[in-house]
Order: C-alpha cells, then sequence, then structure tokens
C-alpha cells in the first residue's frame, strides 16, 4: 500500500515543480517579447514614402534605426539648403520625400503629406502658395507633358515645371534627366537656380527661380510701348550677364546651341539669364553635334546650317544675333531672306546690316561675332571685355524706339517659323 502511495505521489510532485518552473519562464518570455514589439512599432508606422526614403538613406550609409534621430543629425548642415526634395545628385534637402498636386487654377495650394512624421522643431518649407497657371506665348518646340506654375515657396517666387501624370517611363526619365543635367552645371549668377526636384511620386516636378520679366523676346516686345524703355546702356549690361554665363558653360565644355532672346530671361532688376538649354541636354545624351535644329536655322552659324559639328564658336554666332534682337526690340535676323536660302546666302558674304538703332559700337560687336570663319569670331572672354568697356561710355539715358508697330504673325513667317505654338522657355 505505501508502495503505491509513492508511485503516485512522487511523480505528481515532479509534474507541478515542472509547472511551477516554466510558467515564470512562459510569462517572462511573453513580457519581453511584447516590451520588443513596442520598441519597433515606430519604424513600421511611418507611410510608404517614408520607407523608400529609409531606403534611401541606407544606400548613402545615413540610415538609424530612429527617424528623428537622423533628421537631428543633419539639421545643422542643411540648413542652408532650400525646403524642397530631390534625388541623389540634386543637393536640396536631398532625399526628403514630398508628394504634391496641383490644379489648373487654385490658391493657397499645399503638397499632400501622407503620414508624415511630425517636425515640431522645423518650420514647414515644404508649402507652396498661390499657385495658377503660368501664362504662355507661343512655342518653338511645343512640349505637350510640361506643364507650368507661377507659385510662393519660402517667401520667393518660383515657378513650378510639372511633368504631366499620364507621362510614360521614358518622359519621366528623360525630365528627371534633364533636372540632373541642369543642376550638374553648377551655380552661376546669370543662369536661373534650379532650387530642387520632387522625385518621390507623380507629379514630378522642377522648381526653378522665377523671373518676373520672363523671356527677353516678349520683353524687348513690350519695350516697344512707351512703358518700357531699353537704352544702349542696358543692352550692353544685358548682354554681358549673357556672355558671363556662356564663357562658364563653355568652361564646363557645355555648348549651349540654342542662344538667342527665346532663351533669356530676365528679372524684375533686369538681370538678365541665360536658359533653354534642352538643345544641350539632347546633345549630350543622344550624341548628336550636328545641326539637329530646323526651326532656328537664322540663329544658326554657317557651319551648323552645313550640318558640321557645332562647337563654341557657334554659340558665339548665335550671341551676335542675340544682340541684333536687343537693338532692333525683337526684330528677327535676315528677316527678307528665307531659312532654305540662308547659307547660300552668307556664302556669297552677305551679312546683317546695321539697324537704324544700333550705335557703331554695338554693331562692331555683332560683325565680330558673326565672322562667317569661326576662327575668326571673338572669343567669350574676349567678348565680355569688349562689352563691359562698351558699357561705361554706352548712352544710358535715351530709351530706343521703333516706329513700326510689332506684327506676330509677320515675326513669325520673317523668323522662319512655320506656325505659332505655345512656347515655355523653361
Amino acid at each position: 500500500m505505501n508502495f503505491c502511495v509513492e508511485v503516485i505521489i512522487v511523480p505528481a510532485l515532479l509534474l507541478f515543480g515542472t509547472l511551477v518552473t516554466l510558467v515564470p519562464l512562459f510569462i517572462l518570455r511573453y513580457c519581453c517579447d511584447h516590451n520588443r514589439t513596442r520598441v519597433r512599432t515606430p519604424q513600421h508606422y511611418h507611410s510608404s514614402s517614408h520607407r523608400q526614403t529609409e531606403r534611401h538613406h541606407h544606400h548613402h550609409q545615413h540610415h538609424t534605426n530612429h527617424h528623428h534621430s537622423h533628421r537631428t543629425k543633419h539639421q545643422n548642415h542643411r540648413s542652408h539648403l532650400q525646403g524642397i526634395d530631390a534625388p541623389p545628385g540634386i543637393n536640396p534637402l536631398e532625399h526628403e520625400e514630398l508628394p504634391m498636386s496641383v490644379t489648373q487654377v487654385r490658391q493657397n495650394v499645399r503638397p499632400t503629406m501622407a503620414a508624415a512624421p511630425q517636425r515640431s522643431t522645423e518650420s514647414h518649407h515644404e508649402a507652396f502658395s498661390q499657385v495658377a497657371v503660368l501664362p504662355q506665348t507661343f512655342s518653338i518646340h511645343p512640349n505637350d507633358t510640361v506643364n507650368f506654375y507661377r507659385a510662393r515657396m519660402d517667401n520667393k517666387n518660383v515657378v513650378l515645371r510639372v511633368l504631366k501624370e499620364t507621362a510614360s517611363s521614358s518622359e519621366k526619365q528623360k525630365f528627371l534627366g534633364f533636372a540632373s543635367f541642369v543642376s550638374g552645371l553648377g551655380p552661376h549668377p546669370f543662369i536661373p537656380s534650379l532650387l530642387g526636384v520632387m522625385s518621390a511620386q507623380s507629379p514630378l516636378v522642377m522648381v526653378v527661380e522665377e523671373l518676373q520679366q520672363r523671356d527677353l523676346l516678349g520683353f524687348l516686345w513690350r519695350c516697344r510701348q512707351p512703358s518700357c524703355d531699353m537704352t544702349e546702356k542696358r543692352i550692353f549690361t544685358m548682354a554681358a550677364q549673357v556672355a558671363s554665363a556662356l564663357d562658364y558653360l563653355h568652361s564646363q565644355n557645355c555648348i549651349h546651341g540654342n542662344v538667342g532672346a527665346r532663351s533669356v530671361l530676365v528679372s524684375g532688376d533686369m538681370t538678365a539669364k541665360l536658359w533653354g538649354f534642352g538643345p544641350a541636354y539632347r546633345r549630350r545624351t543622344q550624341g548628336s553635334s550636328t545641326g539637329e535644329d530646323t526651326v532656328i536655322k537664322k540663329w544658326q552659324a554657317p557651319e551648323v546650317l552645313a550640318m558640321r559639328p557645332i562647337t563654341k564658336s557657334s554659340d558665339v554666332w548665335s550671341f551676335g544675333i542675340l544682340i541684333y534682337e536687343m537693338v532692333t526690340l525683337g526684330d528677327p535676323p535676315f528677316a527678307q531672306v528665307m531659312s532654305s536660302e540662308l547659307l547660300q546666302h552668307l556664302q556669297r558674304g552677305s551679312h546683317l546690316k546695321r539697324p537704324d538703332t544700333c550705335s557703331n559700337s554695338l554693331y562692331s560687336i555683332i560683325r565680330s561675332c558673326c565672322h562667317f570663319n569661326a576662327k575668326s569670331r571673338l572669343s567669350t572672354s574676349e567678348l565680355i571685355r569688349m562689352l563691359k568697356a562698351g558699357e561705361s561710355s554706352a548712352n544710358g539715358r535715351t530709351a530706343i524706339r521703333v516706329t513700326e508697330p510689332f506684327k506676330f504673325e509677320k515675326y513669325l513667317r520673317e523668323a522662319g517659323f512655320a506656325e505659332a505654338y505655345n512656347y515655355a522657355v523653361l
């Protein structure tokens, strides 16, 4: 009998002891797992766009497990940057992802921010206000994939170059490639500033400083009215600014290939900045260096018309045409010559005639730029010296006046454009 009791009691005690030991272990294990889950939760809370941001940071070896600690770490050295995101290679706020939506005409529009982390210690640079469609005049190369908007960002006027959401993947690649190309040129006082690129999701957006007077060609046409004055001195000043930008581009081994009043933007204080980099970007990506643009023949050098490679001297020829546009307040060059006959016209030794509104000093520069022989043309450095020397003695009091009223259809015909387009200089 005693033996039977021992057989029953001993296993029961062993089972009870095992349970007493295992239950606390299970409780401790459960508590530890629960605490670790709570610590990991913030890593999974952020939106998909934030997770993409973390992947970018990991690629650049700046990623940490806690998003806010990362923001604190980089806040000081990024304080000088503009408040807009950009893909790698484009400087401003290099990986801040910022989706944005805009409408045709809408005031006080702000970008959409889905599940964005709180930033109690930072100002909200991302907000755009007063977004409105940017009026356009005509285009040599219409671009149906891009819309333009005027907006305010960080208390300054900006232009939003927005890729339509229906754009194909190749069009998106070209859009971002062009932005990267412009960014790679580096900053220059007489090239419009690229403030950033929004690439987190559609629509893709380039943000560029706005120059209030917009393109120089339209500004010249407006100067035919009494309310706008263009003087000889201002021509020297603005031409020297464009020449400085062109000289800088040439130092970067970049041939512009599209110099003309349509490719120059003018700020509120009459500063001229060179833009119109589309042909330069196409040459960089497609490799063509011959006369690829038949629409702007009247601005092209003879060697380009002859389908020979474009050179820095070709830009200087086009710069001479730019000065001609300025002194005539927007007249096209070689107005009485058909584009198809221009090369033969130049080969016969003909050249631009001196306009009545052009001083001898400015006409001398035009002729020095527009030598038929490319080797005889001025270099950009020589051009800058001549323009600055002429500026000091130029007439800054008498406004240039053109008696003939401006007629848009006549301009299109004489400039060699087959038809009018909706033209966006950005």
